[in-house]
Order: structure tokens, then C-alpha cells, then sequence
């Protein structure tokens, strides 16, 4: 066992020194005024990673999960018609959410056994069936590793007069979303996945139309600590730089969240795309290479922030074990149908080319001590020889610009 570990999961990720240092410097007070600034620049930072400039930023102490039900919980009331674009177990707890809340659930889903999105076709035909209040569709399942076709969902669901909810808990600042110009009503994420802070903080997005329906509705909203009505002047005085109190926010935190949505805006998001996308190619050239196969039936659903990789016919999940003693840990299965069949690697946030190497090598090492056929050397050849001609492409549009 290697003295310290690569941390490869789909969240908590690998955290940027500077981010650390603002998480664990002395706490200050919550009406501090240079907390207060940073509270500030945090909220204003998040209109930029989201590519939201009309919406209002909410930062609050809980995590993805509650991101997801302070979203619901405003803006659904018994009743209303919810309708689910379902890619896997974070799909199913948002529907599971919203019928806690009183709405009247339908899911459109591909069809069983693959793991793929519910063609667009299928929505389109779901969404002229009723009426619906909202959809909601999970960005990037962190259980199957799909990632939705959000633009091309959002259209549809704008023209049949629903309010759009995207979950992007495992995509915000590692996939391209265009919270305005797609016309998603809210967007939300957590703190410990491709935004770079440890756990604990929830990032709500929400933009005008969704605000409009949340001031329309009759009934309070039916939890004191998610409610807009609550936070909302919070989150305007802070970004006036004054103090003000609702609930104790985390502190080390939101400093924390500061210096990483800094770090974000100075790569920029279109880099920081990019860079996620040549990553995960390099991964999925190496999961060829190593013959592994995604759950995603195809690559143009599959995410640039994690993998999900069936082990091999004449491999058990020992091998996550075996990875973590050559020194990275990586995630077990997660998704209840096939739980024991796969495992997941995480690449998003703080990456660099040479993690992906030592993900690589260090899976490559525990297939062969697992007995599994391949040539030793041949993942991480395939990983490096993705990276160099990625970067060879790069040199090349630089220099025709």
C-alpha cells in the first residue's frame, strides 16, 4: 500500500492545495465583512460557471440531495404534473423527491436492459400526452455514467410551457451547461464534485421563470430551511457585501467555494470543457485498450466527468480492492440492477494528464494480478498516445489561428 492515495471517485474528488487552505484556515464569523465580500464574489462567480447571468445564485450549507429537494420543494405543489427524463438511481430519487411533495410522477425511460437516454422522440410524445408543471433530467447520472442530452430536452420541454429542471450535481463545471441560453430554469450541483470544495455545500441556480412560478404559488412552501423566501435576501445582501442571517452558513466553506469558482473562471469554462473532454477520452482510448466496457451504449451519451466500466467476464469486484492497494481508490457499483457488476472511476475538478496515467497503470497492474489477458503496458500506451496527439491537434489550431 502506497503511503498516500489518489482519490479517482465520482465525489469527494482530488481538491486544489489553495482550495484547502481557505477550507481549513480559522474560522470566522458570519457577519465578518471580508466573509461577507467573499460570500459575494462566490454568488456572482456561480452566475459565471453556471452561464446564468438572469438567475439568482443560492450557496447552502446541505448537500446534492438537498440541492435537488430545495428546487422541488419551491416550486411544486400537490398536484402539479412532474415529468422525469430517467437515466439511472439519481433519476429515480428525483422522482421520489417530487412525489413527496405531492406531485403526480411519470418517468420516460429508455428501454430496459440498456443503459442509455430515452430518445427524444419518446419525451416529445410524453409532454404532448399532459400537461406537465416541470421536467426535470438528470445531467450526468453519477450511478450509470449517461449523460443526458440537455439542450435538446430543454427545447422540448420550453415549448410545451414546462419549467426545466437540470440536475448537475456531476456535471457543473466539468460538462458544458448553458443555463440561459438553453433555457434551463434551474440548475443545481454540490460542492465535493467538479466545483473542487470538500462536501457541504448545495448550489441552487434559478432563473427568472422559475422565481415567477415560485412567487405565484398559493400554498407556503412546505420546509423553512429550503424555502426561496427564506434565503433569497440572504443570498442579496451578501452579494451587496453586508451580513445577514437565516441560518449559519458554512463558513470555511463558502471560503472555500470562493477561491475554487476563482480558480474555475481564471481556466475559463470553455477550457475547462474541453480540458474535461480530452481526459476522458484518454480514459475511455485506455478502457478499450484494457478491454472494458461502459454501461453507456454509446459514447455520445457518455459523461466526460466519471466512468462506469463492467468488470470482465474473469474479473470480481476484488479489483477495486486490488486498484487501491496499487494506490488509487476508485468506486464500487452503485446502480441497483447490475450493483456488483461494475465499478465507477471518477475524472473531474483538479485533473491532470498524469493522474489519468496513474489511474490508468494502477488498474492495468490489478487486471493482471486478477488474471485478466492483456499486455502489460497497453492501457497507459493508449491513454499517453490519446494525450499526445490531443495535444499535437491543439499546437496545430493554435497555429492556424
Amino acid at each position: 500500500m502506497t503511503e498516500r492515495t489518489l482519490l479517482m471517485i465520482p465525489g469527494p474528488i482530488e481538491f486544489e492545495p489553495e482550495v484547502l487552505r481557505a477550507v481549513g484556515r480559522q474560522t470566522t464569523s458570519h457577519t465578518d465583512p471580508e466573509f461577507a465580500k467573499a460570500f459575494g464574489r462566490a454568488l456572482g462567480r456561480m452566475r459565471d460557471v453556471f452561464l446564468a447571468p438572469t438567475a439568482q445564485p443560492f450557496i447552502v450549507a446541505g448537500s446534492g440531495t438537498l440541492a435537488m429537494e430545495m428546487a422541488v420543494a419551491n416550486l411544486v405543489t400537490h398536484g402539479d404534473r412532474a415529468l422525469v427524463v430517467n437515466t439511472g438511481y439519481f433519476s429515480d430519487r428525483m422522482g421520489e423527491i417530487l412525489s413527496r411533495y405531492g406531485a403526480e410522477v411519470t418517468h420516460v425511460r429508455a428501454p430496459a436492459p440498456a443503459f442509455d437516454v430515452p430518445a427524444l422522440a419518446d419525451i416529445e410524445r410524453a409532454l404532448t400526452g399532459a400537461s406537465f408543471k416541470l421536467v426535470t433530467v438528470t445531467h450526468v447520472d453519477t450511478s450509470t455514467g449517461v449523460r443526458a442530452p440537455v439542450e435538446a430536452i430543454a427545447k422540448l420541454a420550453r415549448a410545451s410551457g414546462a419549467l426545466v429542471v437540470v440536475d448537475g450535481v456531476c456535471s457543473v463545471g466539468g460538462e458544458e451547461l448553458r443555463q440561459d441560453a438553453w433555457g434551463v430554469d434551474v440548475a443545481l450541483t454540490a460542492s465535493q464534485k467538479a466545483m473542487g470544495v470538500p462536501p457541504g455545500l448545495a448550489l441552487v441556480s434559478v432563473g427568472p421563470r422559475a422565481l415567477d412560478a415560485w412567487r405565484a404559488r398559493k400554498t407556503k412552501v412546505g420546509s423553512l430551511y429550503l424555502d426561496f423566501g427564506e434565503w433569497l435576501p440572504i443570498m442579496e445582501a451578501y452579494e451587496k457585501g453586508q451580513a445577514a442571517y437565516f441560518a449559519t452558513p458554512a463558513v470555511n466553506l463558502v471560503l472555500g467555494l470562493d477561491v475554487s469558482l476563482a480558480q474555475i473562471m481564471s481556466e475559463t469554462m470553455d477550457a475547462r470543457t474541453l480540458r474535461h473532454r480530452r481526459l476522458a477520452g484518454a480514459f475511455r482510448a485506455a478502457w478499450r485498450a484494457l478491454g472494458l466496457r461502459t454501461l453507456p451504449v454509446r459514447e455520445d451519451i457518455t459523461a466526460n466527468t466519471l466512468s462506469a466500466l463492467y468488470f470482465p467476464h474473469d474479473v470480481d469486484a476484488s479489483l477495486v480492492g486490488r486498484v487501491r492497494a496499487e494506490g488509487v481508490v476508485l468506486a464500487g457499483g452503485l446502480h441497483p440492477e447490475v450493483k456488483t457488476k461494475y465499478f465507477r472511476v471518477g475524472h473531474m475538478g483538479a485533473l491532470r494528464e498524469s493522474d489519468v496515467v496513474a489511474t490508468v497503470g494502477a488498474i492495468e497492474r490489478a487486471l493482471l494480478a486478477g488474471g485478466h489477458p492483456i499486455a502489460p503496458g497497453v492501457g497507459v500506451s493508449a491513454a499517453q498516445g490519446f494525450l499526445a496527439g490531443a495535444l499535437a491537434d491543439a499546437r496545430g489550431e493554435r497555429a492556424r489561428a
